[in-house]
């Protein structure tokens, strides 16, 4: 294999990982997850008949959020650490 074609697989598999690195921080990766998580959520406290299973299914759903939005100070905190 010639060195240009050892760069070029390099470089694609750099854009591979951003586009990787991209999805776990965009916000339509979290909308998703915290839509999937608020119907399961739902769903279940439906089936066991929880009041008010709608508000509750809340819960995990802004814990998700939460947990999303500070992972990224906590993040730079682990990283100046390490």
């Amino acid at each position: 294999m010639h060195q240009t074609d050892e760069i070029q697989l390099i470089l694609e598999r750099n854009k591979r990982v951003e586009m990787d690195k991209s999805w776990e921080v965009s916000w339509t990766r979290r909308i998703f997850i915290a839509v999937i998580t608020f119907v399961a959520a739902f769903l279940f406290l439906n089936i066991i008949e929880a009041p008010q299973a709608l508000l509750a299914a809340f819960i995990p759903t802004g814990g998700y959020i939460l947990s999303t939005l500070s992972l990224k100070p906590l993040r730079a905190l682990w990283q100046k650490f390490h």
